[in-house]
């Protein structure tokens, strides 16, 4: 039987808080001192370079940065150059894949069908692009080749880390972002790419706390989780309990 997923929900974080929890959690996890967690969260303003962001993938200067708000943050996760910020859903699962029997390719695809079931309950019509790692709303789904962006508008992007069979990192899903903020960014390296959100699409969007509880169980239903099994809080950072589809 597998053991129950923790889900914890954090609220607003800075990007290098919620790493430093995530490394902690993923030694433990590693050397079986816990279980899966799931961490669900906000980050304060902050453009993350992924393993395979490029300097000019950052268009506005330090000083325009800086009046908005907004750090620029190297780290290890896979991905180009990505914007986080209010408004938007952060998931960080640290899973152990080799207990449930997955590898990086089906570990991407478990994300991308929790994000389009997520969507799916807030009635928006989201679908994956051919060759392409994300969620999108509109357009074709097809790859339109190397230096081009997709047709349709990018809703939530993935970026992820596994090493010693334990992934981190995760899913940013756009719920009331200020779409205006990706602007000082080539998002996720595809020139011309257009950004969305479910407010953006439906005209509201429910709060980011309550978005996360439908992702936590549409995650846990993505991943394989027996249905017998109970998404619970971890007490030690006072979080909410999760629903169970």
């Amino acid at each position: 039987m597998t053991a129950p997923l923790q889900v914890s929900w954090l609220g607003m974080q800075t990007y290098d808080a919620a790493l430093a929890t995530q490394r902690q959690l993923h030694e433990r996890r590693v050397s079986g001192e816990t279980q899966d967690t799931l961490l669900l969260l906000e980050h304060s303003h902050v453009i993350t370079m992924g393993r395979r962001a490029l300097e000019s993938h950052v268009v506005s200067d330090a000083d325009t940065l800086a009046k908005a708000g907004v750090e620029v943050v190297e780290t290890d996760r896979g991905g180009e150059a990505t914007y986080h910020g209010p408004g938007q859903l952060i998931a960080y699962p640290i899973i152990d894949l080799r207990a449930l029997g997955l590898g990086p390719v089906s570990y991407v695809a478990a994300l991308e069908e929790a994000i389009i079931d997520t969507l799916a309950v807030y009635l928006v019509d989201a679908h994956r692009v051919a060759g392409r790692t994300g969620i999108w709303v509109g357009g074709d789904g097809e790859d339109p080749g190397e230096g081009n962006s997709p047709a349709g508008r990018k809703i939530a992007a993935i970026g992820v880390r596994i090493s010693r069979g334990v992934a981190m990192h995760g899913l940013a899903l756009n719920v009331s972002t200020d779409l205006l903020m990706f602007n000082h960014i080539v998002p996720c390296g595809m020139p011309g790419l257009k950004v969305t959100s479910i407010d953006e699409e439906q005209g509201a969007a429910p709060p980011v706390k309550i978005v996360g509880e439908q992702m936590a169980s549409e995650l846990a239903k993505a991943l394989g989780l027996d249905s017998s099994d109970e998404i619970v809080a971890s007490e030690a950072t006072q979080p909410w309990r999760a629903s169970r589809l």
